[in-house]
């Protein structure tokens, strides 16, 4: 079998498993959404040229993310997923917040039982089959499950005011979105130790320094900056674009080995796309690439 087919063959078990996700959440109720239509309580969605835009809008609750929130979430990121014409994805809050973390509210006396049957935090497995770029531009608040959905995107960008911490402790419970796993990935077992044990909250700059964060933007100016580097990842070729995310995210999972391997199998399977020759061509012509997505 060839490194081009094994790729093919994960693309569609990706695409599956995000469909199977994805419906587990947007079939409760009977509900159904479409980010073409806009049709959501506590999303805004909007195209900007190749790129979309997605913000959670519900400012009186600090943006907490109720389950009609990650329903909708679901249903916005696996539409753009799917789009041909979408080359990569920002996700964003309102001003004051990102998200300031689950709607305690709505789970505070939800039992053992109905917690287990729901799958409770399995929302976040979604972004494990996403195959556009997420770009997440954080303002204010990014805290407990907000802090973790921050840490599922591929690109994390911060404004000056912004906040991140994994507070469940605090409230007797603890992280369950894959707040342990992913902080300790991107700053260490001490870092992540600190902030989990304790509560504690770090801020941007904290945030840049430890690896959280890829970069800082004024507060007007984030979302902007998610957006224009967005724009660049969706002016490229979108299957080599997924090959190079797929090889970066597999390095959590595998040995070095294994993903030097895996790495240099995608690598020759970008060599039976048009777009591997188009771009190459046009650098021997010293002319721009003219992308098919082929």
């Amino acid at each position: 079998m060839s490194a081009a087919v094994v790729f093919e063959s994960g693309l569609r078990s990706s695409a599956g498993q995000l469909s199977r996700i994805v419906h587990r959440f947007v079939g409760l109720g009977g509900r159904r959404f479409s980010a073409a239509s806009n049709s959501y309580n506590n999303l805004q969605v909007e195209v900007r040229g190749s790129v979309g835009l997605v913000a959670i809008h519900r400012p009186a609750a600090l943006n907490a993310l109720n389950d009609e929130t990650t329903m909708e979430l679901a249903d916005a990121l696996q539409q753009y997923d799917r789009d041909s014409t979408i080359g990569a994805i920002v996700l964003t809050g309102t001003d004051r917040a990102f998200a300031a973390g689950a709607d305690i509210k709505e789970m505070a006396n939800r039992s053992f039982v109905q917690t287990r049957r729901r799958n409770a935090g399995a929302f976040m497995d979604l972004f494990l089959a996403l195959r556009s770029p997420v770009i997440a531009a954080v303002r204010g608040y990014a805290l407990g499950g907000g802090c973790e959905l921050a840490m599922a995107c591929d690109i994390v960008y911060a404004s000056e005011d912004a906040q991140f911490g994994l507070p469940e402790v605090q409230i007797g419970t603890i992280p369950g979105w894959g707040g342990t796993q992913r902080l300790l990935r991107a700053v260490g077992k001490a870092k992540a130790m600190e902030m989990i044990l304790s509560g504690r909250r770090i801020s941007a700059k904290e945030a840049e320094e430890w690896g959280l964060v890829s970069a800082i933007h004024a507060n007007d100016k984030v979302v902007a900056a998610a957006l224009e580097t967005a724009g660049k990842i969706a002016s490229l070729s979108q299957p080599i674009v997924q090959m190079a995310k797929a090889a970066v995210n597999a390095a959590e999972d595998m040995s070095l080995r294994n993903g030097i391997l895996y790495e240099r199998s995608l690598f020759q399977a970008t060599f039976a796309t048009q777009d591997q020759k188009e771009g190459m061509t046009a650098f021997v012509d010293k002319r721009d690439p003219k992308w098919t997505n082929a």
